[in-house]
């Protein structure tokens, strides 16, 4: 495996390029206070005003035979001084004069380890800090410090709370500082509304990791991280890595190995390009890997990237998890996973809302990046809820509604939220600058399955095989199915010691159930030949392909009843859709149950159509009238006549074109029946008489259907 480690002849040039005499001198600090043993960071430099601000500590030698500076700890006291040091002259009025500051840490877990540096590095040697429950009236003035912090975790870390303690601060001119991972959000109006001073703790960057190893290794390191490495550090990955037995290249090394293990985009997997059946989803992904590339390179401005979010949704098994891990493999960004189901782990609500929060500031951290969001139906619709819940899923929903709307807040941050149940999502969470976006992935069709097989199986494995018979057969299957059948029967041949083989992929498809009998393939064959013919012929969308597999049989054929369909239009598809009904009658003798049975079936969808016509669309003997229960035939009198009047038209229309057509009938359903599948082309080249096949006119709007007609007879 390669590394994303480099060397360099000399020592990183990073301190020369950045002094950070302000982090220096609080690493300094905080080893003399812990009596860690630490490597002397200041650099004596009389002539640079920094040094006076070290005038008013105490001294004291630092004994080196105890503690170790806290990785962590020492990462956000670098931080912490880079963004009070890019405010000039508050580092000196944090000791001697009376400011109000905000710090935003992003992060929840950041917020305690800020509070301490802010307390034992930025403020005076004499200061006393209280907090807002502190009765401020009583006390004396000379060194006291309001310090607001709050990680969001209490039901009190909100902007209605503590604002009389800020008014009595300001009244005695004390200092006041509030720390939070979102200020806005948790701390006083009164803070928010007075504050001089707004920081937030800039990126954790390769010079910063730079001077926490060398304060707690000793030395510089000669290697470097990979900056899309850097990204992904979080603090509590510094203490696994960084240790004061190992060198300065060695805790680079540890980091390496630790790190690259989250970076999910730059592990195996394929790439978004090596994707099957992923249609639009794939489109939206390849044009917003562009973006992040434009973004990353300064070339695109956050407000122009306009995939943002965006609702995946489809039944289990068609990859929406890993969609997401090869859009970021293929823009090269940090994937951040969760799920509600984590978020609802937490025993109580407020640790719900903290796995929340935790979850975008972590993105937030390593931006650009992609948050994935498994299973959002877990979130509970707020029409759907009733009694004791509603005031606990409001609140989830409402700060998950917040932070999904605070897309300038997040700048780099794209959310894709994953479901197999959209309808059960609550519907502000997909309003414009939510979710605003939906793509729902469908189970592949059979040229797909063929390209997924040969992406599992590899170039080398049944090389030169036409894979079309195995496609076939798994018709039904998703990319999680067509996965799990090529390692299963990679398994079975292994452990029998011999090659795969085709037997052994078919047995895996069929798990154990009998393939169809040869007359059962041939009424199917003559069932999606009929529905074929009548469908050239009468032009009504452009065949893709034909099948007959041992679930029963398909016609592929892109084609879409537009909101601008006359009933010619209607008609002819009852038409089809009766055609393989119609062939199993000239053919075999009689039809087979296969046509009826479900809703979804050719008689059902024939139906559905005809009660359109008659009772919904105005082109019936019923008039211009809309009737909603149209299907409520014994309620509506005359409706069933006309509905099977309708019916009977269409199928002995369908049954005169394949008289007319029946050796095209007959060659057709003998072709599939020997080859399994016949692309749109093949159908052409079978026919034989060089007639085009004319494509539909496509709905106004531009979209266009995949629809499969036929069933197991």
């Amino acid at each position: 495996m390669s590394r994303t480690m480099s060397k360099s002849p000399s020592p990183a040039p990073s301190i020369a390029a950045r002094p950070d005499l302000l982090a220096r001198a609080y690493l300094d600090m905080l080893a003399r206070e812990e009596g860690a043993m630490v490597k002397p960071m200041l650099r004596s430099n009389q002539a640079d005003a920094i040094e006076h601000l070290l005038d008013d500590l105490d001294g004291g030698s630092t004994d080196n035979n105890r503690l170790v500076l806290r990785p962590d700890l020492a990462a956000v006291a670098v931080l912490v001084a880079r963004a009070i040091e890019a405010e000039p002259g508050l580092a000196r009025r944090l000791r001697r004069e009376a400011p109000i500051v905000i710090l935003a840490t992003h992060a929840p877990d950041t917020v305690q380890m800020a509070e301490d540096v802010i307390t034992r590095c930025a403020l005076a040697t004499n200061a006393r800090v209280l907090g807002p429950q502190s009765n401020l009236q009583s006390t004396h003035r000379d060194g006291a410090v309001l310090l607001v912090a709050r990680d969001g975790t209490s039901k009190d870390d909100r902007p209605e709370k503590g604002n009389q303690a800020v008014s009595s601060a300001l009244h005695l001119r004390l200092p006041i500082i509030g720390i939070a991972p979102d200020p806005a959000r948790h701390l006083p109006h009164a803070l928010q509304r007075t504050v001089e001073h707004k920081l937030a703790l800039p990126g954790f960057d390769t010079s910063a990791l730079t001077l926490v190893i060398e304060a707690v290794a000793g030395t510089t390191p000669t290697k470097t991280l990979d900056p899309d490495l850097v990204r992904l550090i979080e603090f509590e990955d510094l203490p696994l890595a960084i240790r004061s037995y190992r060198t300065a290249d060695q805790c680079i090394e540890a980091l390496d190995e630790i790190v690259r293990r989250k970076g999910e985009h730059l592990g195996p997997g394929p790439s978004l390009e090596e994707l099957e059946g992923y249609g639009k989803a794939k489109d939206w992904g390849l044009e917003l890997a562009k973006d992040l590339a434009d973004f990353k390179a300064g070339r695109l401005a956050w407000e122009d990237v306009d995939h943002k979010g965006l609702l995946l949704s489809g039944p289990p098994g068609v990859g929406k998890t890993q969609f997401a891990r090869a859009l970021a493999k293929t823009a090269r960004v940090p994937l951040v996973a969760t799920s509600v189901a984590q978020w609802n782990s937490a025993s109580y609500l407020s640790g719900t809302l903290q796995a929340i929060r935790h979850a975008f500031a972590q993105a937030r951290r390593q931006a650009p990046s992609i948050l994935f969001i498994d299973e959002i139906d877990g979130i509970s619709d707020r029409a759907q809820l009733r009694g004791d819940y509603v005031e606990y899923w409001s609140q989830i929903v409402n700060l998950l509604l917040e932070l999904l709307a605070g897309v300038e807040e997040r700048p780099g941050v794209v959310v894709i939220a994953a479901t197999n149940h959209p309808d059960k999502i609550d519907a502000a969470i997909k309003r414009a600058g939510r979710l605003d976006r939906e793509i729902v992935i469908e189970k592949p069709d059979v040229q797909t399955l063929a390209r997924i097989l040969r992406y599992y199986l590899g170039p080398e494995l049944l090389a030169g095989i036409d894979l079309m018979q195995l496609a076939i057969a798994s018709q039904g299957a998703t990319g999680a199915d067509v996965e799990a059948i090529v390692r299963r029967a990679k398994g079975a041949a292994r452990r029998e010691r011999r090659q795969l083989g085709i037997s052994d992929l078919l047995s895996e498809i069929r798990n154990g159930q009998p393939s169809i009998s040869p007359e059962h393939r041939r009424r199917i064959a003559v069932h999606e030949a009929g529905h074929a013919v009548v469908a050239r012929e009468l032009r009504t969308g452009e065949i893709l392909g034909l099948s007959v597999h041992d679930l029963g049989g398909t016609l592929h054929i892109e084609n879409n009843i537009a909101g601008t369909a006359t009933l010619a239009r209607l008609k002819d598809e009852m038409a089809v859709l009766l055609a393989g009904r119609a062939a199993e009658r000239l053919v075999i003798g009689e039809p087979s149950i296969g046509s009826g049975m479900l809703a979804t079936s050719d008689i059902g969808r024939a139906t559905g159509l005809a009660c359109a016509i008659e009772a919904r669309c105005g082109m019936g003997q019923f008039g211009s009238v809309y009737i909603e229960t149209a299907n409520d035939f014994a309620n509506i009198p005359g409706l069933l006549t006309a509905v099977r009047k309708q019916l009977d038209q269409a199928e002995e229309r369908a049954t005169h074109i394949l008289i007319d057509r029946m050796a095209t009938l007959r060659t057709v359903a003998d072709e599939l029946e020997r080859r399994g599948y016949l692309s749109g082309d093949q159908i052409e080249q079978v026919i034989g008489d060089g007639g085009g096949q004319a494509k539909a006119t496509p709905p106004a709007d531009g979209a266009v259907a995949d629809r499969r007609f036929g069933s197991s007879p």
